[in-house]
Parts: structure tokens; sequence; C-alpha cells
């Protein structure tokens, strides 16, 4: 039950200031006790079992997570209670706080107790059932008796009832590993998407001294149906929350600084309204003569007699007159801040929604010159933390940096010609972003040296290197945030065509990072996912694949359909290899490039114009087809160097760094980062994965100028080049004698017709590795080349298919390198 002083643990491990989790807050939903699973990528991947009871989260950390089969009692260790806010919480813990790594909601519903809940919890045997979206019937947490009582063991346990499965036949986190965030929920209750005058989820509550705001998530694209959706202008201004009580008004920043002095006509105008004790959401702006919002005249206003233009445009009502809204779905506390704000002054403005489909209403947005669009779920609550209830869509490529140093005018030693922007990247650090000098100009300048000049110092910032841009300049410590609009991001991580659109003191350097736009997550009434067909079945699925691990057949068809729309990405469009092993990867491995006979539902025979002296080429292009194969044994997919559309001319350039005997790891690493430097004085982008095996993948994209034969033999020029230079690292001849200690580099990969095992195959030896696409800044932290498995692979899904996130437009011509290689076909 609750602490004698509630969530004290809770609020000592956290710094509230740097992570996103909420303090306090939360109430009991109408249906009845909540629970909420939370999947957990931190030191290690687990699962966040909590349960509601006497206004906090019971927690427990289940590390296999949960399961259907009452014969795996799942560990589940106690650690301190949430507070009821923490429900809602989906994101990033940042590095170096507790917990530090990204959180989704696996599961959510209520709990019905069997039994005296708190009897139950002091006796340390917990039982209740669970109306979830995924996780259903009697469950029960049995605490384990143990003398160390640190450890605070309990066991998770499935009890007898038709929602029984064996683990041989269901794994509920295999088959349904996405987050459930945006569905509504699952007992049926329903939510109104049009306000009904109802304040259902309201809770009587004293008014909060503090509030953090809610904050929009970057996506790449519109909502397909705006029905769910409200959307309205995303205002080019400053986010201002305001504080209504009967000492006053006071308004503060999203970072929480107090700005009432700078706003005293707006606080007039609310204290005017004699509102109830309040929290309001919206954002400051000033409109310009065609009614748009301008933040360069924003800016201006705070600096002259100008302030009296600014106006508050009001978006939502988190608290009012004893009754905390926060729970209360979106259209019913906007209804209620619009009746509120019918008589108020000119100065205080409620946000209006725009009606039509999402992507006509951004078009439209876009044409009259706004910034973008803000959509927020009808039905959503509010949460004080980056949510995706909130999305936004911006018109152009527009965020805050960092400013790390300035460059003077050209020519001379005094002004400023450029400012050097940067963002911080996942461990923190501030790397570089390119440099700024559109924009920067007229009344801004004095106001920039008046900012920087006691920010200078006497070295760069940034972490890594710069560019041309930087030389002369003069550095200052990373606190001062501006914000600017591009036209994209280079490959080298640079901003292209920037514009300087103003300072933002409302927002703290140590947040600044590059946004990455997001998939729009499935829409709230949408089934939950599976990764396996309902229909499908699994012959043998208790067949042993690797005896070494004991990993049965049912659990690698598990794994495709886990990693399908990760892997489905490298093989579409791609002829494909199948090594298929039907006793096992003991046994004899069968390595198919056609079909004998019959057929694989969803693999598809390719054009027999592509390869006419041969049989048919296959592709693996769908679920269908991955799961199918894996139903037929198959544990490696390989891959072709070229596309089916242009299969004369590769596209890519493969080199496997394959360690003869007495090879360590480290000199694998070393090998695989200077292979990468070579290609970069060959101006050739690089990327690399791990092998499954024993080494790593190095992968070129290329443009599709030249043939085979071409490609093939210039990659081993590269290969003969690295060990003349290199003899006691690298050999170019693969035979096992020359190997001993040395490593090959594969460059045979590249030939017509040959194939290299795809980014997230497993491959077929013992242990089941996978190959796993990596960024070269994680290289370092990687211990092998089957660092992730079958079995381990939820550790990565996180991940995904990120760290090649630019390889589609990094491919380059060949005619460059090999000039400078002096090379000539």
């Amino acid at each position: 039950m609750a602490e004698p002083i509630p969530l004290s643990k809770y609020k000592a491990k956290r710094n509230f200031a740097v992570t996103p989790e909420p303090a306090e807050g939360g109430q009991s939903a109408a249906a009845g006790l909540q629970f909420v699973v939370q999947k957990h990528w931190a030191t290690r991947l687990h699962y966040d079992f909590r349960l509601e009871l006497d206004g906090v989260m019971l927690s427990w950390a289940v590390p296999k997570g949960p399961s259907y089969d009452t014969a795996d009692k799942r560990m589940a260790v106690h650690v301190e209670d949430h507070p009821i806010s923490y429900n809602a919480f989906e994101g990033t813990i940042p590095p170096k706080q507790y917990g530090a790594g990204k959180v989704v909601i696996w599961d959510k519903g209520v709990w019905v107790p069997v039994g005296n809940p708190r009897e139950g919890y002091k006796d340390g045997n917990l039982k209740f059932e669970l109306r979830g979206h995924k996780l259903r019937g009697k469950w029960a947490l049995v605490r384990i008796k143990s003398r160390d009582e640190k450890q605070n063991a309990w066991l998770l346990i499935k009890e007898r009832d038709q929602f029984v499965r064996p683990a041989s036949e269901f794994s509920v986190v295999d088959e349904m590993p996405d987050s459930v965030a945006g569905l509504p929920p699952p007992a049926g209750a329903a939510v109104p998407t049009e306000s009904t005058g109802v304040l259902e989820g309201a809770k009587k509550t004293a008014l909060p001294a503090k509030m953090a705001p809610e904050l929009a998530t970057l996506v790449d694209g519109p909502p397909s149906a705006g029905d769910d959706w409200i959307l309205e202008i995303k205002f080019d201004g400053y986010r201002m929350l305001a504080r209504v009580d009967d000492a006053g008004v006071r308004l503060f920043t999203r970072n929480g600084h107090d700005w009432t002095k700078k706003l005293p006509h707006l606080a007039r105008d609310l204290a005017a309204m004699k509102l109830a004790p309040c929290w309001l959401d919206g954002e400051i702006v000033v409109l310009n003569e065609q009614g748009l919002p301008d933040f360069g005249a924003l800016q201006n206003a705070f600096d002259n007699a100008k302030a009296k233009d600014i106006t508050f445009h009001l978006f939502d009502l988190m608290h009012h007159d004893g009754l905390d809204l926060r729970q209360v779905p979106l259209v019913e506390r906007r209804a209620r801040l619009k009746l509120l704000l019918e008589h108020a002054s000119d100065s205080l403005r409620f946000s209006e929604a725009f009606a039509g489909s999402p992507r006509d209403v951004v078009a439209s947005a876009c044409k009259l010159g706004l910034e973008g669009i803000i959509g927020k779920r009808k039905d959503s609550a509010y949460t004080s933390s980056r949510s995706p209830d909130w999305i936004k869509l911006k018109c152009r490529q527009r965020q805050e940096f960092v400013v790390g140093g300035w460059t003077f005018v050209r020519g001379t030693k005094s002004g400023i010609g450029a400012l050097l922007l940067g963002v911080h990247d996942t461990a923190g650090d501030l790397v570089y972003a390119g440099s700024v000098g559109s924009g920067v100009s007229g009344k801004v300048i004095p106001v920039l040296q008046e900012m920087l000049a006691p920010l200078a110092a006497p070295k760069s910032p940034f972490k890594g290197a710069t560019d041309a841009a930087a030389r002369g300049a003069q550095w200052v410590k990373s606190n001062l945030v501006v914000e600017v609009s591009f036209a994209e991001w280079t490959k080298s991580g640079h901003v292209r065509h920037p514009v300087f659109h103003g300072l933002r003191e409302d927002k703290p350097a140590n947040a600044v990072v590059r946004e990455v736009p997001q998939h729009l997550r499935p829409a709230a009434g949408a089934a939950v996912q599976h990764t396996l067909p309902a229909k499908f079945r699994v012959s043998n699925p208790e067949r042993v694949i690797d005896p070494s691990t004991g990993v049965t057949k049912i659990e690698l068809v598990r794994f495709y359909g886990l990693v399908g729309p990760l892997i489905l990405e490298h093989l579409k469009g791609r002829p494909v290899s199948l090594v298929r092993a039907p006793a096992g990867i003991t046994g004899e491995l069968f390595f198919q490039k056609h079909l004998d006979k019959g057929e694989i539902p969803g693999v598809r025979q390719l054009d027999p114009a592509l390869n006419p002296a041969h049989a048919q080429l296959l592709e693996v292009a769908t679920a269908q087809g991955l799961l199918s194969a894996a139903q037929l044994n198959v544990v490696e997919f390989h891959t072709w160097n070229a596309v089916k559309t242009a299969i004369g001319k590769p596209d890519r350039m493969t080199f496997d760094l394959d360690p003869g005997d007495g090879v360590k790891w480290a000199q694998i690493q070393q090998a695989a980062e200077l292979v990468r430097v070579f290609l970069e004085q060959l101006e050739l982008a690089s990327f690399v994965k791990t092998s499954g095996g024993k080494g790593l993948h190095v992968v070129v994209p290329v443009k599709r100028l030249y043939d085979w034969d071409t490609v093939k033999d210039f990659s081993q020029a590269i290969v003969v080049h690295l060990a003349r230079t290199l003899p006691q690292l690298f050999v170019a001849k693969s035979g096992p004698t020359n190997r001993v200690g040395k490593i090959f580099i594969d460059y045979l990969r590249n030939g017509f017709g040959a194939t290299t095992a795809s980014a997230w195959s497993v491959r077929a030896r013992p242990g089941l590795g996978v190959s796993v696409p990596i960024a070269w800044n994680e290289l370092a932290k990687v211990t092998s080349g089957a660092h992730w498995n079958v079995r381990n692979i939820h550790a990565r899904l996180d991940k995904g298919n990120d760290p090649w996130a630019g390889y589609a437009k990094s491919a380059h011509s060949l005619g460059r390198a090999m000039q400078t290689l002096g090379w000539v076909p």
C-alpha cells in the first residue's frame, strides 16, 4: 500500500527538471481501478506492471513480461509506488536519469480485486482479474519468501480460466508487442468525441502550485481521417500557462519561468474576468496585418511599448473551480474553456479548430503562410509530457538550436556574420548542425551581441568536428537557444538553407535535440495488432532448432513475426535466397534460390528474364511470405545487391569482415572503423550491421551506374589496397591459412548472383544470432557479431532501422571514388 509519505521513494530517485516523467497527480477512472503495463527499454528490457490502490500505482518490474501459460511463473520485482498520472506516460527517460530509456504503454485497462486487496497485498498473495487490451482473466501476484528483504521478489502467475493458453501456442509479448496508448478503454466505456457537457473523469482537488505543459510529437504525415482529431493553428509564438487563484494571476513559460511582469496587460485582463481558481494553457503571439502570427514581431514587442499587441490564444483548461480536469476528454475541457472566454478582452482569445480533412487543412495552412497545424485527439487526457495524443505537422522544417559560437562579418573582425548551431545527441553531447547567417541582421544583431558577449569561451562546445563555415569562430558557452527554419538535413547532419527567426528564451538549452518525425500511431478504436495471423498454423512447433539454446520452431516463427516490419524494408524488391534447416541447424542445411516445386504463400517468383539461364528468382515482400518461409523451416534470408527493377546494375557494395582464427573482437571493431575511414576518403557513405555470426557487414549504397563486374572489381581493389596498407590486420585472400590472426574482407559478395544475410535475418549457427543494423557510434558497445539473438531481440526493437535512417539518400557514384583510388574500370 502507499508509503507513510506517498511517493517519497519515487520522487527521491528522479530529477523532474530533466525527466519528462510526471512528479505527481492523476486520478481514479470512473470505470474502476486502473492497471497499466509499460514496456521499458532501460539497462535491460522489462515490463513495468502497475495496479492502482489507495491513490498510487503499486509497481512491479517483470523482466520477461506476462505469460498466459499457468506453468510460467514470471519473476516480478516489487519497486516503488508511482503516481496515477504515470499511467499515461510514454516517452524517453533521458540518459543518466533513473530508469533511462524508452517507455511505451504496452497494455492498460481496469483490474478487479478478488477478495480484500489490501490484505492480499500485505500478505503477499494478491489475486485479481484484469480487463485490458492484451491481458484478460484471473491472475495472481505472490511474494517469494526470502531472507534477502532487499530483493522483494514476487511471482506473476496466470490462474486457470478460459483465457489460459500454453506457451507453445501463444506468447503475448511476442505476438502483441506494440503500444496501446491510442486505444479507447478496453472495457467498452464510450468516450465522447463531441462535447456532451458531462465532465466524466473530473476529480475534486486543490489547485496545483505548479504544472508542466503537454507537448506535441512531430509526425511525418497527417491522420488519414479527421473524425477523432481537433486541428488548430500551430501558433508562431511562445507557449504560456496561466495560473489564476485568489492571490491573482501568474503567467509561466513552458520551462516554468514566471513572465507575469513581462505581460502585465494579459495578467490584468485575466484578473478582470474574475475566474474561479484555474490553470489555462495557450500561446502568446503578435498578429500581423493579415491576422497571421509573426514571431519576429513578438520578440520586438517585449523590447518596446508594443507589448500590448501580444495576444493570448488559449486552447486548454486543466483545472477549474476545484476540479482537476486533466483526465476529462479534451472536447469537454475545450467546451468549458470556450464558455469562460465568451466575454473576455480582445487580448484573450479561444483557439478555434478547423473543419475538414487533416490533409486539406494542412495544405491550406501552408498556403496561408502559417507554420503548421497541431492535431489533438478529441478523447485524450492532458499529460504533462510529450505525448503522441498531440501531434504537430509543419509546413517547413523548423526547430530550436543551441548557439555554440559565431563568426565575424566576412573580411572583418567584428560584427556577427553567422551563428554556429548545435543540437544534443542521445548521450547529451552538443553536436554541430551547421551555421545560419540569413535573417541575422538589423535590430537583432545588437541584441545577439549583448547576449553572446558574456558567454565567450576559449574552446568549442561541440563534440566532434565542425566545418569550414566555423573557421575563425568565437566560441561561446552553450546557453543561448534560437529558432531556425531550413529546407532539410544533409547527410552529414547539417541544416540546408537555414533562416534565423529569433531567440527562444522560453526553452532550456539542454532540452534541444534534433526533431525526428514519428510515424503516427493507430487511431483510437483500432484493434490491437498481432504479429501472427489468427489462422496461421505452425507444424511441429516444439521441434528444437538450436540444441545449444533450446530455441524451438515456434519461437523462430514468432521472431520473424516480430521483426517482420523491419526485415521487409531490406527484402522488398530484391531477389532472395533462403537457407532452410528442416532438421535444425545441426542437421543438413539447404540453400534455396528457386522454387523446386509447389509454392510458398506470399513468396513471389520474379520475371524469368531477370536470370534467363536459370529458374525464376524469388522475392519475399510480404509478412505472409516471411512467416510461410519460416513455417517451412527457413532460418536465413539472403539478398542480392541489386533490385529487381534494375537487376544489371548493383545499388550497393557489401564488405563482409570475416575474422580468421585468433582474431579478437576488438580487432574486428577496429577493422570496421578503418574501412569506414577509408571509404570516407573515397567520399563513400557506409553503414554497419552485425553479421549475426563472427564478424560485421559494412554496406555502401551506390548509384546504379555500373555493371556487376565493374562494381565487384572495384570492391576488390578497395580490399587489396587495405590489405597492402595494413597487412598486419587485413588479407585479400580467403583461404583459412591466409587468415590466421587476420581479417579477410570478403568482396565476393558483390558478384552477380552472390548474396549476403539480410539485416534482421537469423543465422543458422549455435546461439541463433541476428544480423542487426547499428549506428557507427554504437559499434564500441557491441560485444560480438552475434550480440543480439532470437531470445534477446526485444531489447533492440525500440531502435529498429533508425540507425540506418539516412541510407536511402546516401548513395554516391563510384566514379569519383575510382579516380581517388587511381583505379580504371
